[in-house]
């Protein structure tokens, strides 16, 4: 990335700025704030923002433990907690602002979640990919899981497996 924007731990008082960044970015895929603030309560070591020093964020990631091959969570719903003892990850959410795309942080965004992921013991990360994404992700080695699409047309369920030990 250029410039001094740099990956940090979300705090609180980002989460009005992840709502919009989701609202802006994702469309009719985008969540309510609670949502957000509940991941960020539940696995903070999962919730970053892009930022600038002193400015606002302009991109998000959240991830989070979650049962490799379980039903990912429904959009716009809270899971009430993190599954104790899950052998996967769930990449909720990485979202950039058009001025954050290109400088490469979504590359910088999926070694944090792989590291991480890797750090839980997980032997797959998961991710619904909406909005035609799934070029993207397609890019960083996740494949489609067959099935129907978990949040309607467009929508698709990835997976990556990953080698917890390296």
């Amino acid at each position: 990335m250029s410039g001094s924007a740099a990956w940090r731990p979300m705090r609180a008082d980002d989460l009005s700025a992840v709502a919009a960044i989701s609202d802006a970015v994702h469309g009719a895929f985008t969540e309510p704030a609670a949502v957000y603030a509940e991941r960020l309560a539940l696995y903070p070591l999962g919730c970053h923002v892009l930022a600038q020093e002193n400015e606002a964020a302009i991109g998000y990631l959240i991830g989070h433990p979650w049962p490799a091959g379980a039903v990912l969570p429904a959009i716009g719903k809270p899971i009430g907690a993190v599954p104790e003892g899950a052998d996967g990850y769930y990449l909720h959410d990485l979202a950039l602002m058009p001025a954050a795309r290109g400088r490469g942080a979504a590359q910088a965004a999926v070694a944090r979640v792989l590291a991480q992921a890797r750090a839980e013991g997980a032997r797959a990360v998961m991710l619904i990919a909406v909005n035609g994404a799934d070029r993207f992700w397609r890019t960083q080695g996740f494949a489609e899981v067959p099935g129907d699409p978990p949040y309607g047309d467009g929508t698709m369920t990835m997976q990556l497996a990953i080698d917890a030990s390296r």
